[in-house]
Parts: structure tokens; sequence; C-alpha cells
């Protein structure tokens, strides 16, 4: 075998990722002051003091539709079970 190939061999070897680098990073595999979090906006932010204060402008706004007219159709089954009574 030519030494080149050998050599290229060797080095894409080395540069293969470990397979437990692969994993999902969690706080379970992580240093000891590792925090994910929940993928979450933060609604405002930390004092000096340790205190959080609330910021109206970082909390979330839902549009929600006006449903006063709206027909209200059962999903599901029709089919009422009888309830008894197991003494």
């Amino acid at each position: 075998m030519p030494l080149g190939l050998i050599l290229s061999s060797i080095g894409r070897s080395m540069r293969r990722k470990r397979t437990s680098s692969l994993n999902i990073l969690s706080s379970k595999r992580a240093p000891r002051d590792y925090y994910k979090g929940k993928n979450c906006k933060p609604t405002g932010f930390h004092t000096r003091k340790g205190g959080y204060v609330m910021v109206d402008a970082k909390l979330p706004r839902f549009v929600v539709p006006d449903l006063t007219d709206f027909k209200v159709k059962i999903v599901g089954s029709t089919y009422k079970q009888k309830i008894t009574n197991i003494s």
C-alpha cells in the first residue's frame, strides 16, 4: 500500500467523533452547574439583589378569534355507556 493511503486512513480514523459525544446532552450527563432550560423566552430580568422584574413588553400575547356564534360539534362517540356501581 502506498504511504499516502495509510496516512490518510489513520487521519480519518482519528477525526471520527466519539460515540459518547453523539448522545443528547442533559443535566445528568453534564457538569454540575449545567442548566439546559425548556426553550422558553425570558419574561423579565434578574435584579442585583436576587429579585425578578417582569417586563410587560416581554409577556406573550395570544390572539384568539371571537367564538360567540360558534356552533360546537361533539367529536367522538355518541354511544352512552351505562354506568353501574360495583360494591
